[in-house]
């Protein structure tokens, strides 16, 4: 390459000046180009710029004065590419760069000497068209101003003032275009400035805040505290009527010195509140960041200290609010600053509520064991402790024992006690609830207090903010039906068997509140457990759920056919009837009162499935758990018959049955009808209409929704009178009985392990069962086993007669036989006809149920339209004598006895299930 040719060779300006070698070797366009750039014109032509400003006229030249000369560019900004823009600076730039100065300073403005650039040298005419830039290295420059080493000069400019006639570059939005260095600049200020904000909003703003609260806030005292606790809750029945009041009787409040509390008890607290209570500040920042990651990720568990718990009694204030918890933090802080460690822990067992009406440490020892707070030892220590989190489940004996094993654990992982005597330790006992508190609640209605508790704990009222604020709880009790409810269980079970255990829970229909509860006699020492809220295998009375997913299918009904014949095999299940009991063909009306299981697992394996089984028991008000425990965790065929994993409460089932006696509108069940605090105040009321409105439980077309639950009322209606049971007069009822058999091994077993009988009119459901808790075989006082027409059946019918006698008789809505699902008529079948089958003789222990038997064979089925009578019959049999058309359940191949020391009955999961009954 030559050395004209190379833009990087240094060349000296040629004779004649800069351009002249250039203009001797171009062409006419060339040149007259070139004329442009020094102020000549071409022959024939005329620059368009040839006007002159109204400020330029009479000047010897066409230049501006350099007062008008405006600078290109401002800071960082790339100059315009047009010709003329920025020519006068590139120019000067040039000029200073050590270029040709006396071609150069002709157009140099001495006076923006500070602008020039440190590039490329520019040639610029006066008008600012085209600039020829010369390279510093080589001295080549180009007609169209670039070389292949660009550097804008413009960039290294100060801002100044703008040609008016010039554009700033813009984006499609009309902002100006920014170059990445500004852009860069612009984001590091945007960043400093969001530090300085969220320093000042996080961390100077707060600081403030603390301050001015700490001197504004005041911590009661626990003399002010106990003042304020001293408040009476009342219970009143539905009625209105007053059912009990509930408050710590005077003197028995006492108010502990420090020195009053053993060590023991005070470890005991920061086990089961604030293990860093002797070295934290009144809060504990580890603590706070725990449940604000519990929170965020829904676990359990908060971060309060007991300084900030004790405040939080003392304000009587446990509102989910960040003021709350702000105020409560800087009283805790506070609090810690003015008082000993020894103080505050004191002050905080003196207030505590710790269950059992009792507040403060003295009275909670007295309550629970009957002696004094300096007595307690390290395991009584521990319960107490423990119960601080969930006073009102202290008449829970599995809570209890949870919570004193974890505070015991706390105990021995702090040194506050030995390992051994951690392994040494056993939960103490206590004393009975009527020696603790006289005025409240005992016997068998202090269960229903406990699920009034728990109702109002899972609205979010504890028990502590309940007595604290002297509410007045209205339950859903009638004084009327509870006392049914006791009388009907003390007469049937009178001189029966001790170890048998009984519950008996009432739903009102159309509203869903718990009308009578009996959990059992709350007996201290004897039987201390609430049967009604117990989970067990609820057998036969089960059923219905069976039947109510098969006509939601829409195929079959009432009339549909199955072979209800015994034993049958399902796979590797063998499953029999009550005594080996045939029914071939069997209508499903015909299995529902006979109770035939073969028909309804035959049902649910082959033509519903095990889960729509549970979908229909959900609906119908059954939960999907009870606490933590699942209701129906095993889908599989032992739901039918109702077996297995399948475990329900007398309180589910009484709900449950009466959605069908409100023609399938579910309505929850609940204790509580109405809470208002002292001053008349309404927290929240279920007795208006919009409360009690309730869901479509089985469709959501209300007209098949009727038709799929009075279907289901219809095929229970000869229930009742196979049993030799009846409602008083002309009330109609519907019902089943139901079994669970101890022995599932053995398909032709008579022992059973729980009995029951649900039932309902179109007023009430009613839920009986009977059984020893332990899964243990139940007898009656003759020795024969009992079934639910037995003692179930008897208390339930007492039960019935006493509630409805004085009300006015309601039917069920009429079901015509357009409105009956499937086949609309079985054909009639004679009375006298035999089974296909005799059951096998009976034994002597048999004699009087197969002297009874009348259900071996079909019964007439009834006119869907024209429900059978259901008066009482004028010879009832013995609670002790079940009828032959009862189950006593059936049995399948690799089935086990219950264990006798699981408290939630048999629960088999192992292939089969009991059966029903």
């Amino acid at each position: 390459m030559g050395p004209q040719q190379d833009p990087r060779r240094r060349q000296g300006p040629p004779p004649g000046g800069p351009d002249q070698p250039r203009r001797e070797q171009r062409g006419p366009d060339e040149l007259r180009h070139e004329q442009q750039q020094h102020g000549e014109q071409a022959p024939g032509t005329r620059r368009p710029d040839q006007q002159r400003r109204p400020d330029q006229q009479g000047r010897p030249d066409d230049r501006r004065r350099p007062d008008d000369r405006r600078l290109e560019g401002r800071p960082g900004e790339r100059p315009q590419s047009r010709p003329g823009a920025g020519a006068a600076g590139a120019g000067a730039a040039g000029a200073a760069a050590g270029g040709y100065a006396a071609h150069a300073s002709e157009d140099a403005d001495p006076g923006l000497i500070t602008h020039q650039g440190y590039g490329r040298r520019d040639y610029s005419d006066p008008y600012g068209h085209t600039a020829y830039r010369a390279d510093p290295l080589t001295g080549a420059y180009d007609q169209d101003g670039f070389s292949d080493e660009t550097v804008v000069a413009s960039s290294h400019a100060e801002g100044g003032v703008d040609d008016p006639d010039e554009e700033e570059p813009t984006d499609r939005k009309g902002k100006k275009l920014l170059t990445p260095a500004q852009r860069k600049k612009r984001r590091w200020r945007r960043i400093r400035r969001g530090a300085y904000a969220c320093v000042g909003l996080f961390v100077v703003l707060p600081a403030i805040a603390f301050v001015v609260t700490y001197f504004l806030v005041d911590v009661p005292t626990p003399e002010e505290v106990a003042a304020e606790q001293g408040k009476v809750v009342n219970y009143y029945y539905a009625g209105g009527e007053k059912m009990a009041e509930e408050a710590p009787p005077q003197g028995r409040r006492v108010i502990l010195q420090p020195e009053d509390i053993p060590d023991t008890v005070k470890h005991a607290a920061y086990a089961a509140e604030d293990a860093t209570f002797e070295t934290n500040s009144g809060f504990d920042v580890t603590g706070i960041l725990r449940a604000v990651w519990n929170q965020a990720t829904g676990g359990t568990g908060g971060g309060s200290t007991i300084s900030q718990q004790y405040v939080k009694v003392a304000t009587n204030n446990d509102e989910y609010s960040y003021t709350r918890k702000w105020t409560e933090l800087v009283k805790s802080f506070k609090m810690n600053n003015e008082q000993s460690k020894e103080e505050i822990i004191t002050a905080y067992l003196n207030t505590i509520y710790f269950g059992r009406g009792a507040y403060g440490i003295e009275t909670a020892a007295q309550s629970y064991y009957g002696k004094s707070a300096k007595d307690l030892n390290a395991s009584e220590a521990a319960l107490l402790a423990g119960m601080i989190q969930q006073p009102g489940r202290v008449e829970d004996e599995q809570v209890r024992e949870q919570r004193w094993s974890y505070v015991m654990d706390q105990m021995a992982a702090n040194g506050w006690v030995s390992k051994q005597e951690r392994n040494a330790a056993q939960a103490p006992e206590l004393i009975p609830d009527e020696k603790a508190r006289p005025e409240a609640l005992t016997g068998a209605d202090a269960f229903i207090k406990n699920r009034v508790m728990a109702e109002l704990a899972a609205k979010g009222y504890s028990q502590e903010k309940i007595q604290t604020g002297g509410y007045k709880i209205y339950t859903t009790i009638d004084k009327r039906a509870q006392k049914a409810a006791k009388e009907s269980v003390n007469e049937v079970m009178k001189g029966e068997p001790k170890e048998l255990r009984k519950a008996l829970v009432a739903v009102d229909p159309k509203g869903g509140g718990v009308r009578a509860y009996y959990g059992g006699p709350n007996e201290p020492g004897v039987d201390e457990v609430d049967w009604g809220n117990v989970q067990r295998n609820p057998g036969s009375s089960f059923k219905p759920f069976d039947f109510t997913a098969l006509l939601q299918q829409g195929e079959k009904g009432l009339y549909s056919t199955y072979d209800g014949s015994s034993p049958r095999q399902f796979g590797r299940v063998t499953v029999g009837n009550s005594s080996g009991v045939q029914c071939n063909p069997c209508t499903v009306r015909e299995a529902m009162e006979r109770s035939i299981n073969t028909v309804f697992y035959d049902m649910v394996t082959n033509d519903v499935g095990p889960r729509a089984v549970a979908e229909a028991a959900k609906a119908a008000g059954i939960p999907e758990k009870h606490g933590k425990k699942p209701t129906m965790a095993s889908l599989d065929g032992n739901i039918a018959i109702g077996g297995g994993q399948t475990q329900v409460t007398p309180t589910d089932m009484a709900g449950a049955y009466a959605t069908f006696a409100a023609d399938g509108i579910q309505r929850d069940t609940h204790f509580v009808a109405k809470l208002e605090t002292s001053d008349g105040e309404v927290l929240f009321d279920e007795t208006t209409p919009a409360a009690k409105k309730g869901e479509q439980a089985f469709d959501s077309d209300p007209e098949k929704n009727r038709q799929i639950s009075r279907n289901v009322t219809e095929s229970m209606l000869d229930v009742l009178p196979g049993s030799d049971l009846s409602c008083p007069g002309d009330h109609a009822c519907a019902g089943k009985t139901g079994t669970h058999q101890y022995d599932q091994g053995d398909v032709e077993s008579d022992e059973n392990s729980q009995a029951w009988m649900v039932g309902y009119s179109p007023q009430i459901s009613a839920a009986a069962w009977v059984g020893t808790g332990r899964g243990e075989p139940i007898q009656d006082a003759n020795g024969s086993p009992i079934y639910g027409s037995g003692l179930p059946g008897s208390i339930w019918e007492e039960f019935m007669t006493r509630y409805l006698e004085p009300l006015d008789p309601e039917k069920f809505s009429e079901l015509t036989s357009d409105e009956v699902f499937g086949p609309a008529q079985a054909p009639v079948t004679d009375d006298s006809s035999p089974t296909q089958e005799e059951p096998p003789e009976p034994t002597s222990s048999e004699e009087s149920t197969s002297s009874q038997e009348s259900s071996s064979t079909p019964s007439r089925p009834s006119q869907p339209s024209e429900p059978p009578s259901h008066g009482r019959p004028s010879e009832p049999s013995s609670p002790a004598e079940p009828t032959e058309s009862e189950d006593d359940g059936g049995g399948w191949l690799g089935g086990g006895a219950d264990d006798p020391d699981t408290a939630n009955g048999n629960g088999n999961g192992n292939g089969g299930g009991p059966p029903g009954g």
